[in-house]
């Protein structure tokens, strides 16, 4: 099985990311949809609105966040197909979900992460 990454979607296009998906509900600011190579725009995995509102990558809101997305996440009708489709490309490329906040260390891909991996270790 091949691996599952993040990273900012502003960071350099590497031919190691394999599938790139998009993890925000907002296309990022100053990335040309023809430049960005995503191969999956997946809006419907995000954060709610209001929830993404509320956090405002405030980084003493994060734990609060975290909570309340993985929530989200386990009620979102879209998450099981969602964990399919990784599950389905890491057999055969690496998977990278791209988001564009700046901080690297509180962000709601890193909780979207943390929710796939024991999922995709599931048989």
């Amino acid at each position: 099985m091949y691996t599952l990454e993040i990273k900012r979607i502003y960071q350099p296009i590497d031919q190691n990311d394999g599938l790139r998906i998009l993890v925000d509900r907002l296309w990022p600011r100053g990335i040309k949809k023809a430049e960005a190579e995503i191969n999956l725009w997946a809006k419907e995995i995000t954060p709610s609105p209001p929830l993404r509102k509320w956090f405002n990558h405030e980084a003493d809101k994060f734990e609060q966040f975290k909570q309340s997305y993985l929530i989200e996440l386990n009620n979102n009708p879209y998450g099981l197909e969602f964990v399919s489709l990784c599950k389905q490309q890491l057999l055969q490329q690496n998977v990278t979900l791209l988001y564009a906040a700046k901080d690297p260390q509180y962000n709601h891909a890193l909780v979207l992460k943390q929710w796939l991996l024991p999922q995709l270790n599931e048989n």
